[in-house]
Formats: C-alpha cells, sequence, structure tokens
C-alpha cells in the first residue's frame, strides 16, 4: 500500500471535467497537496494508506469554488450605500468613504472578513481588484487562501499611489516580492475604460504581454459608461480597448452587460474572457449581460460576485443559480445554461480565465487538492435525484461542510479551522462605527 497524506470517501465525486459526469462512492488520494487519483473508495481503500481519512457520506465533493471578480476587503462596506445607480454609488458615496477611510489596514481586515466569508462558502481561490494588493495578499495567506492579485491602475490619484506610473510600479514590486508563493498569482488590473487613459493602457498592454499576465477589468458595466466613450473618445469602450490591442486572450471583461453581437464575436474572435456578476448587475440595475448568446458562440464565462458593497453577499451558490435562471429567461429557452454549465463556470471556466486551469478547477490528478465538499443530508435537500441539478438550483452556501485548499483543510464542519489571529468580530465594529457616518445623506 502507498502511504498517502488523506484520502476522502464521498457520496459522489464531481470532477467537472469532463462535463456532467458523476462518480458514486469514490474516493479522491491527496498527496503533498496534490490530488494523486480518483477511483472507487474500495479500489482506495486497497491501494492507499492514509495519515487521515475523511469520510463525506451524504456529501458531494467539488472543486472549490472561483470567484472571478471581487474587492474583497469592501466587505468593511456591506450595506453602506444601497438602492442606487452605479455612478450614484461610486461618485457620491464609495470613492469619498474610500478617500477618507482606506488605509493599508482597512485592506488587510476587510479581506480577512471577504476570505472568512469566502471560504465558509466554499470558495478557494477570488480574483481581487483593490488599493494596496499586498495586504490583500496578507490576509488571503494567513487565511490559507487561494489569490489572484490585481495589480491595480488608474488615473486618479488616491492614498495608494499618485498617478498611474506609481500605481504601475507598486504592482510591479509586489508581484517580484511574491511571485514565488505557490498560493498567488497576479492579474494587470486597470480600473475600467473610463478611468484609464490610452497612455496608461498602452503601458499596460507591453508589461501584460511581457509577463504573461491577465488583464482584469471592469468593461461595458452600464450605457452611461458607452455613451461617455462615445462622446469622449468617438468609439465605443471594447471598440477603443480592441484598437489599443487589449482585446485578447488576457482580457477578463468583467460584467460585459451592454454587448453587441458583433461585440461578443470580437471577444470569442481573440479568445477573451468574461466574469459574469449576475447579483451586481441585477441590483445596480444595469441590465442583463447576454450570456446565452456569450456560451453559444463559444465565449469562455466565469462567474463573480463583485465586492460586498454592490452585491452583498460573497455567495457563488447564488451567483450560479441565477445566472442559469436568467439565461433561461431571457433567450426563452429552458435548455439553456444547464446546471452542469453553470457548475463549471464556477470553478473549472473561471480558473481557465485566470490561467489557472492546469493547477486547479475540476478533480484530476495532477491539480492542486482544492476541494469543497457540499452536505445532501438536511431536510431541504432531499430528496436528491441529480446531485449536480442539485448543487445549482437547490444547495446553498450554509450546506458546505469542508473546505480544503492545496490539501490543507481550512473549514471542517462549517467551521473555519484558522481563524484570524485577531479578534475579528471587534475590528469589524470598530471599521463600522467609523465608516457609519458615511450613511448619512
Amino acid at each position: 500500500m502507498q502511504a498517502i497524506d488523506l484520502l476522502i470517501d464521498a457520496r459522489w465525486v464531481i470532477p467537472v471535467s469532463p462535463a456532467g459526469r458523476v462518480l458514486e462512492h469514490h474516493s479522491v488520494a491527496v498527496h503533498d497537496g496534490r490530488i494523486l487519483a480518483v477511483l472507487p473508495a474500495a479500489e482506495a481503500h486497497a491501494a492507499y494508506l492514509a495519515a487521515e481519512r475523511v469520510a463525506l457520506p451524504d456529501h458531494a465533493l467539488i472543486p472549490g469554488l472561483v470567484n472571478l471578480h471581487t474587492h474583497a476587503s469592501m466587505a468593511l462596506m456591506r450595506g453602506l450605500a444601497d438602492d442606487m445607480t452605479l455612478m450614484h454609488w461610486l461618485q457620491d458615496r464609495i470613492w469619498p468613504a474610500e478617500a477618507k477611510h482606506v488605509t493599508p489596514q482597512f485592506v488587510y481586515d476587510g479581506t480577512l472578513l471577504a476570505c472568512a466569508e469566502m471560504l465558509r462558502g466554499g470558495i478557494t481561490c477570488f480574483n481581487d481588484m483593490y488599493f494596496y494588493p499586498g495586504e490583500a495578499a496578507r490576509a488571503a495567506l494567513d487565511m490559507g487562501m487561494r489569490a489572484a492579485l490585481g495589480l491595480i491602475a488608474i488615473d486618479l490619484p488616491t492614498a495608494y499611489a499618485s498617478d498611474a506610473e506609481d500605481y504601475i510600479a507598486k504592482g510591479l514590486a509586489l508581484r517580484d516580492s511574491l511571485r514565488e508563493q505557490p498560493l498567488l498569482s497576479f492579474c494587470m488590473a486597470p480600473h475600467a475604460p473610463y478611468t484609464v487613459s490610452d497612455k496608461t493602457f498602452s503601458r499596460l498592454i507591453t508589461l501584460a504581454e511581457e509577463l504573461d499576465l491577465p488583464m482584469h477589468m471592469h468593461v461595458h458595466e452600464t450605457q452611461e459608461e458607452i455613451g461617455r466613450s462615445i462622446a469622449q473618445h468617438g468609439m465605443r469602450p471594447l471598440d477603443r480597448l480592441h484598437r489599443l490591442g487589449l482585446v485578447g486572450p488576457n482580457l477578463i471583461a468583467v460584467h460585459a452587460i451592454q454587448l453587441t453581437a458583433e461585440e461578443i464575436a470580437l471577444l470569442v474572435q481573440n479568445g477573451s474572457s468574461v466574469a459574469h456578476c449576475p447579483s451586481s448587475n441585477l441590483k445596480f440595475a444595469n441590465g442583463f449581460a447576454p450570456v446565452a448568446r456569450m456560451l453559444a458562440q463559444g465565449l469562455n464565462v466565469g462567474l463573480g460576485t463583485d465586492g460586498s458593497a454592490s452585491n452583498n453577499r460573497l455567495d457563488l451558490f447564488q451567483e450560479m443559480r441565477l445566472a442559469a435562471l436568467l439565461a433561461k429567461a431571457l433567450s426563452g429557452d429552458a435548455h439553456t445554461l444547464p446546471a452542469q454549465r453553470a457548475l463549471s463556470m464556477a470553478t473549472l471556466d473561471g480558473a481557465r480565465a485566470l490561467r489557472l486551469d492546469h493547477a486547479i478547477g475540476s478533480v484530476e490528478p495532477g491539480k492542486f487538492a482544492d476541494l469543497t465538499a457540499v452536505e445532501f443530508n438536511a431536510p431541504d435537500m432531499l430528496p436528491c435525484y441529480d446531485p449536480i441539478s442539485h448543487l445549482v438550483y437547490v444547495a446553498g452556501r450554509e450546506n458546505v461542510s469542508h473546505v480544503w485548499v492545496a490539501g490543507r483543510l481550512l473549514v471542517e464542519r462549517r467551521e473555519l479551522r484558522n481563524r484570524p489571529k485577531n479578534d475579528l468580530e471587534n475590528l469589524i465594529v470598530l471599521w463600522q462605527n467609523r465608516l457609519s457616518t458615511e450613511t448619512r445623506v
């Protein structure tokens, strides 16, 4: 028998790749943080001697969920400004609050809070875009979570950086200092076409190509954004990005709501990806992303939550269900975006956008053991005829029982094992007291 670190026995293993496969009474063998084998439980018990064995008799074991777009530390602004249009929300409430309160400590504490929420909801990797990304990295590592860090760039001064070159220089220095951390990866993260100049975009294109990094930015979120671009540049934002050379395999276009058929084709032809954030889109009344048409044309689409200030949950189970239901209603076809595709969007497709699909996103030998267990024995989870369908249409994050990142158990029986060393709850109260003045309009 071969000695290994961990053997997980599950009622169902749902590997995501190949699509739609459900493996009953299978085990996942883990050693040195990676998946060694996926095989029937009886064979696993005969082949491996595990230092630790976890039995999940009423569970589905799936890949850890990948949150393709968030602003993690904005968890401290959850509910700060609701029921507003996007630009009103940004200009009148969020940007002023950020100018007063966002510090390295804000980002560290807020990201700790976000990581705690995401891990308990089965999310093992998040793609972040915010100021002080080094503090987000520190929080993610302290929690044992995988993160893709956005090296943010914007043509506006903030407490974090004075100008675009300062943002870029700080981002590159951070990448150089943390590039050997196995749980971290990086993206260039220009905020949006309306906050970044052609000059800055040109610099970022060169760097993204030299460093082979994804380009993560908000694109075509509102009609107002498009109208402003036409007035200022004489063209729609995506056309401007295309002419500048940004539309390519590196691009992760966040929201991508206001897309024409020609623009979808442009993204497909250039191998780009979209981060679909249905809850945030609905909350701001920005419209409905044409996801059914994107998928029909072969565009890679992952799922994101956006930040807690604009969702207000970091809950990919909710996003899976909403994405599937909205796509069906808008297309008029109940076959659109079936459950297995929604699950792939929340796992493998998000990993693919981040260029991490070689390492995470499915339960396959050789990949990191980033795994989420969902318990199916509660009354509101019974009966179950199709576990993949159940994951999307029935289960919620409250059904997540266990979570591993690179083979390390971070959530056990719904409780965080690696709780922050500080008193996070009391810290959040202090931040709430500081930020509460922003709710007075």
